[in-house]
């Protein structure tokens, strides 16, 4: 576990952070400082020993902690005790391919559930933009990301292990990260039927693109009226994919926060 971990000062200018109530941004900066969140940015927690060790109320811990998830800025497995911020990488990169080979020792600190196999997807996708020397020593356990139940389902089918596969199947548990981000909440089962049709694309990548659109008004147009799609819509549009320019988000000439939490 990592000794010290990086703030920037430029989270005040962030606007999710800056969105969040008093009580919201000590949590978050609690999990971001906790002794046993690992250089992954994800530890074994859950909300009622976090608040303990604060002494809080458990309603009030809860709440602060809830309105974190809400923004996206941490992600939560009750039943598994997972807690994982997902940008915690972007702030605190590995400082050398050793660093990289050390991770494979964070995963046998966290337990394995939909939003584990969520982070090693995640954190593939962000070495692969590393330079070489760190991209090649990523640990094995990073590329084997799909969960056990995928592996025997293939079994069951007669598929053999290294047969070539055109995509996994996104995680219902995911689903329900991005139905609780997104702006137009009708039909749910007709956007969890669309997600479940999603292949090649990754839960984090849908969610993380989602929350930028919403983060820079992509849903609004000049004039300030809203065009959401329905979720479903969105989803069997694949626009996830869209190209976001800062439509309405930010004055002209004005760049996107690149400190991001």
């Amino acid at each position: 576990m990592a000794k010290y971990r990086k703030v920037s000062p430029f989270i005040w200018n962030d606007g999710k952070f800056r969105h969040l109530s008093d009580n919201s941004k000590l949590v978050f900066f609690f999990l971001l400082t906790h002794p046993h969140m690992t250089a992954l940015g994800a530890m074994r927690a859950n909300v009622a020993g976090l608040g303990a060790e604060l002494g809080w109320l458990p309603k009030g811990f809860r709440e602060a902690f809830l309105e974190a998830t809400e923004k996206g800025m941490v992600r939560y497995d009750e039943t598994a005790s997972f807690v994982w911020l997902p940008k915690f990488l972007k702030h605190n990169p590995p400082e050398s391919p050793n660093v990289v080979k050390a991770w494979a020792k964070s995963l046998e600190l966290l337990p394995e559930c939909d939003l584990f196999y969520s982070m090693l997807q995640h954190v593939q996708g962000y070495a692969e933009g590393l330079p070489e020397a760190f991209a090649k020593v990523l640990p094995e356990a990073f590329r084997k990301s799909m969960p056990y139940q995928e592996q025997e389902q293939e079994q069951e089918q007669d598929i053999p292990p290294k047969a070539p596969r055109r995509g996994v199947s996104l995680p219902v548990s995911a689903f329900e990260t991005f139905w609780k981000i997104y702006p137009k909440k009708v039909a749910k089962q007709a956007a969890l039927k669309a997600w479940g049709k999603i292949k090649g694309a990754k839960a984090d990548e849908i969610v993380g693109a989602l929350e930028k659109q919403i983060a820079v008004h992509h849903f609004r147009g000049n004039d300030g009226q809203e065009f959401t799609p329905n979720p479903a819509t969105w989803l069997n549009g694949g626009r996830w994919e869209d190209e976001v320019k800062g439509q309405g988000g930010y004055q002209q000439g004005q760049p996107p926060n690149k400190m991001e939490w």
